[in-house]
Order: structure tokens, then C-alpha cells, then sequence
């Protein structure tokens, strides 16, 4: 049996801002352990026996192609990176996905989760994911139910119903809304109840088979889609304005809440539900991710450089410079290069009124951090004033910049350590440590590096205008 692994990484970057920003959601941090949730998302269906395993298939956004692809390749698992031109929600995202699960006459059964989740018992995971495989190898759509141990209200609950075929599945009887806490305290008491996980297991064929029935304009739509698009590299690319146009729902909506109902098509596939128990937690807000980590014995969680002192139940993760926490209890401080947040662990829910306010006012912090990934390397802007700007650029070894030239700035480069080849109009040099060239307003100029070790320069930036939209590019290997 053939799984594929569909690993949905959407995120607008709000619930754990100043770590997460709408440009570098927070599937892309490693918020526990070294890899990040998508590392650790990918890191989790690893040797499942008797299971012959695809390469994972991402499917994202655009704007965050290039770190994704990145970060697969240096786990050593290279695989197929579905692009969506906009966000849609996770049945169109599903659709293509099985779309491109097809593209070579297979017709594996589909794996799917969200990149942004934790799972803390791999074994467990995987036990009902090889129990979940023979129900929709055999044509049923199972989904995976979180054993609650509290009356949460942020997330929505699935009601189970009689047994299904294997020990321990369940028939869906029907999905429910993020209830109140009654409601909750309701659920929890009756036992037949449990968190929606948003996993899933259905094969490439059957999911689009119920769309058909459910929601053929997302399916006809989405084919219209599939027929304009392209491969680029590793890069799948969907046809932008059908996509575009797709109708936004999600899985649940589109599909599972009308395959559970009792007056359903008898076409459709049977809605299955298996508890589990394995330690998720999909991470929604910082009190979450407390929850998550180990803490000392007053119940501190501490990570990077930070000192407390008569504190407890307190979150305290520091990117850089020194946090120090006096007498605190229930806090989350988190401190980043551009931004700091304190707040209660009571209202940290409340985290995306804040980047609400930041996109508003139209500010950077809420999309971007200070540092920012290209399929390059990275630029850190490390101060700016009027018409200037300093930026420390990393480039990788053998990557390289764009053929492009300003119109509005010009830049002095100043080789910190590595070796650079830089064009500059008609002009190629070689510079190595401690050495600068100038770029003029206007000249047509790259930057690449020949070693074999990262390229580290300081830029500064002078003019009138010093947007990133201030680029002309000629040529590009990134196809940007």
C-alpha cells in the first residue's frame, strides 16, 4: 500500500506573533526541539512498517516556497511542493493535491496534515495511522479524533457514533462547532466526543469522487487549475486565476460534514473517526505551546537567553538580548529582534488584535520579521535613517542574486568574510575579506558566491527610496 504524505501548510503567522509573522508562520519555527513544526510534521511518519512511503507533497503558499523546499532538502527528503497562488482553504488545497498524487496513474492513499501541529508520541501516531490506512485503502474517509482531558473551547468536537469495520473506528455521527464552556464541560462528561484533529486519510480517487458529489464547482474549478498549470524544479504550479477563483471551504465543510449525515448519497464514502491519544496539541496560542514544552519545577518555560527570579507558570523565550523576569507568574515574554510581547497567559488568544492594529497602521512587524530567508540566504536589516539602510546578507555557497539594478538607491558592499563575484555592468570582480566595491544608482549589477563557505557582506543602502519593490530584474534562477 502506497501513502503519500499531504502536508498543508497555510498560516496567516498571527496567534504566536512576534515568532510567527504572516510572511514566516509558525510551521516554519522550530518551537520545540530543532526542527521546525514541518521538519517535525514530515520527521513523524517516518518508518511506518509495513507501508511502502511517497515523498512528502507540501502543499503553501507561494511566499514561503523557497525556506519550505530548504528545509526538506536538508533533512535529505526532497519532494513535491504544491504551490496555491491564494490561500482557499484546505479542501481546494486537498483537491490538488490529489490531483498531483495522480499525475503518474497512481492512486495512493493520501495522508493529511496540517504543517503548524504537535504530536508527542510517534508510536501512537503511527498505530493508528496503519489502522487508518486499511479503512481508506478500502474506500472509506477517516479522520482522527483527539481523546479530549479538558473542556477546551477552541477547538471544534467530533460526536462518534457505532463501530466501524476495525477494533477501535468509530462511524462520525456528526461535527460540532467550538462550543461554550458548558457545552464542553457537556461533552467531556458524555464520553462520546472527541477534539477534531483536522488529520485525515482518504484515498486519491475516493476524495475526488465525494467533491464531485459535495462540491463539484470546487472540483471543476480546481481541474481547470490543474490542466494550466506546470512543474518548475520541485515546484508544482496551479493555474493562477482558476484557482483564484476556486470557492473557499475546508475539508470538513465541503466534504465530512455531509458524508456524516443520515440522509448522505449512498455514493459516498463512509465517515470514520479513531480516537487518539499522542500528545497534540495543535499550538494555536503561546499558553498552548507552554503546555507543550517541559518546565522546571515552578512551571517556567525558558528559552535563549533569560533569568528568573521568583517567578512560575511563566513563558519566557528570548530570540537575542537578555530577558529577565522578577516576580512574575502566568506570563508569556517573548523577545525578537524587532519586537517584544508580554502578555497573560489568560489572553494570549487576544496575540492577533495586536498584529490586527500592526497591519492597520500598515507596519513591518506584522508581516515580516527583521531577517528575512531568500532562496539564497537571508538579509538582516541592522539599521536604517533617512535615505539609508544597513543590511548584513548572508549567500549561500554556489547561490546567487538576481541580474537586477535600482532605480532610486545605491549600494556600497563590504565583504565581512567568504568570497564574492560581483557583476557591475560590464564589469566582474572578485572580493574577498575586508574588500568593497560601489554600486551606482541605476548600473545593472549580481552578487554571487563561488566558495565553499557562506558569503557574509555588510550593504549600505543610500537614496530616496529603499523598498524591496525597488528591484529590476533581468535574470533569475529562482524565477522570480
Amino acid at each position: 500500500m502506497l501513502i503519500q504524505p499531504v502536508i498543508l501548510s497555510g498560516g496567516s503567522g498571527t496567534r504566536l506573533w512576534p515568532l510567527s509573522r504572516e510572511k514566516y508562520p509558525k510551521q516554519l519555527l522550530p518551537l520545540i526541539g530543532e526542527d521546525s513544526l514541518l521538519q517535525a510534521t514530515v520527521r513523524r511518519v517516518e518508518g511506518i512498517e509495513g507501508m511502502e512511503l511517497a515523498a512528502p507533497m507540501v502543499v503553501c503558499n507561494e511566499e514561503y516556497r523557497f525556506v519550505i523546499a530548504e528545509q526538506l532538502r536538508v533533512m535529505g527528503k526532497p519532494g513535491c511542493v504544491v504551490l496555491e497562488p491564494k490561500g482557499r482553504n484546505t479542501a481546494p488545497a486537498l483537491t490538488i493535491a490529489a490531483q498531483a498524487a495522480q499525475a503518474d496513474g497512481k492512486d495512493p492513499v493520501l495522508l493529511v496534515m496540517p504543517a503548524d501541529h504537535v504530536i508527542i508520541d510517534k508510536a501512537a501516531f503511527q498505530m493508528v495511522v496503519r489502522q487508518g490506512a486499511v479503512l481508506a485503502d478500502g474506500g472509506a474517509m477517516v479522520t482522527f479524533g483527539i481523546t479530549p482531558d479538558a473542556p477546551e473551547t477552541g477547538y471544534g468536537y467530533i460526536q462518534t457514533g457505532a463501530a466501524f469495520q476495525a477494533d477501535g473506528a468509530l462511524r462520525i455521527a456528526r461535527f460540532v462547532e467550538k462550543p461554550d464552556v458548558a457545552t464542553a464541560e457537556a461533552y467531556l462528561a458524555e464520553g462520546n466526543y472527541l477534539w477534531n484533529s483536522g488529520l485525515f486519510m482518504v484515498r486519491a480517487s475516493v476524495w475526488l469522487s465525494a467533491l464531485k458529489i459535495c462540491r463539484p464547482d470546487i472540483l471543476a474549478a480546481c481541474d481547470t487549475a490543474w490542466a494550466e498549470g506546470k512543474s518548475d524544479g520541485e515546484f508544482v504550479r496551479v493555474g493562477k486565476d482558476a484557482f483564484a477563483a476556486c470557492p473557499s471551504d475546508s475539508i470538513d465543510y465541503a466534504v465530512m460534514e455531509r458524508i456524516a449525515r443520515p440522509d448522505a448519497d449512498a455514493a459516498l464514502p463512509a465517515g470514520v473517526v479513531i480516537p487518539l491519544s499522542a500528545g497534540w496539541s495543535d499550538v494555536g496560542a503561546w499558553e498552548a505551546l507552554w503546555k507543550a514544552l517541559p518546565k522546571d519545577a515552578d512551571g517556567n518555560v525558558a528559552q535563549g537567553d533569560v533569568l528568573l527570579q521568583d517567578s512560575s507558570n511563566t513563558l519566557a523565550l528570548s530570540d537575542g538580548r537578555l530577558i529577565a523576569c522578577v516576580g512574575v507568574n502566568d506570563l508569556v515574554v517573548v523577545e525578537t529582534a524587532d519586537a517584544i510581547l508580554v502578555a497573560h497567559k489568560d489572553k494570549t488568544q487576544d496575540v492577533k488584535k495586536i498584529v490586527d492594529r500592526l497591519k492597520a497602521a500598515n507596519r513591518t512587524e506584522g508581516q515580516a520579521h527583521r531577517k528575512v530567508f531568500r532562496p539564497w540566504g537571508s538579509y538582516d536589516s541592522i539599521d536604517n535613517g533617512p535615505r539609508f539602510q544597513v543590511k548584513r546578507i548572508i549567500v549561500k555557497p554556489g547561490a546567487a542574486l538576481s541580474l537586477q539594478m535600482h532605480y532610486h538607491r545605491a549600494e556600497h558592499w563590504i565583504v565581512v568574510s567568504g568570497t564574492a563575484k560581483v557583476t557591475k555592468g560590464t564589469e566582474t570582480l572578485l572580493l574577498s575579506e575586508n574588500e568593497s566595491t560601489y554600486i551606482p544608482l541605476g548600473t545593472t549589477h549580481r552578487l554571487e558566491n563561488p566558495g565553499r563557505v557562506d558569503l557574509e557582506m555588510i550593504e549600505v543602502q543610500s537614496g530616496s527610496y529603499l523598498g524591496e519593490d525597488d528591484i529590476v530584474r533581468f535574470e533569475d534562477v529562482y524565477g522570480r
